[in-house]
């Protein structure tokens, strides 16, 4: 099995290649297919790593593929539904999806959860610390040091927001992004929650240094300052 492998299952042919593409860049490997026979056949030939899986399929439904994998396999799959309601979604993940994306959707998102999922399959390997600059993260304690002293009292979230941010120190990320992957949760469009958990940050690092380790990115959402 080939490790960052996403099988994207669309029969939109714009949304399917939007995936392929966006995720292309985040430098996974990407394989396509437009209905729900094609999606397994491409799993009877490779197994990905995890499968964005649209319910609208021609050929075998989104759930029936869903099914079919179950069978098997324990890939994670994450469901991409038009269908918002908590019944619904209830349903997929008791079927076994595990994680489900409402259309429509935020790209960033997207891949924020795909990143989630990976992590938990234990396909995303990690340095267990990151260093940079007066700035130390250990994964596996959850603690971090600002220029040697310990950045106490830090949430999950909090930690998993500068986990992120200090993992990729050059790129902007969303606060779609963010809040995704910090919250492992649908984003709902409220930005509120994910900026008192930044200013958080900023205050507590600000007791120890006058050093920014978070910059805000105007009109896009943050990166990790250099």
């Amino acid at each position: 099995m080939k490790s960052k492998n996403i099988l994207i299952a669309e029969d939109d042919v714009n949304i399917n290649n939007l995936l392929k593409e966006a995720l292309e860049r985040e430098g996974y490997v990407c394989r396509q297919a437009f209905s729900g026979t094609e999606a397994i056949l491409l799993l009877e030939r490779e197994e990905p790593s995890v499968i964005l899986l649209d319910l609208m399929l021609p050929g075998m439904t989104g759930e029936q593929v869903l099914a079919k994998i179950r069978e098997n396999s324990d890939i994670p799959v994450i469901v991409l539904t038009a269908k918002d309601g908590m019944d619904e979604k209830l349903n997929l993940l008791q079927n076994g999806a595990d994680d489900y994306i409402t259309k429509p959707f935020n790209i960033d998102e997207v891949a924020a959860r795909v990143k989630i999922q990976l992590r938990h399959a234990g396909h995303e390997k990690e340095d267990e610390k990151i260093k940079i600059d007066g700035f130390e993260l250990d994964i596996k304690t959850h603690q971090i040091w600002i220029e040697g002293e310990e950045l106490k009292k830090l949430t999950r979230q909090e930690f998993e927001i500068l986990r992120l941010l200090a993992q990729n120190p050059k790129r902007v990320f969303s606060k779609e992004a963010i809040f995704t992957y910090a919250w492992q949760e649908e984003y709902m469009g409220e930005t509120k929650t994910l900026d008192v958990h930044i200013s958080n940050i900023r205050k507590k690092i600000k007791k120890i240094t006058d050093k920014e380790f978070i910059r805000t990115v105007w009109g896009i959402g943050y990166r990790f300052a250099d």
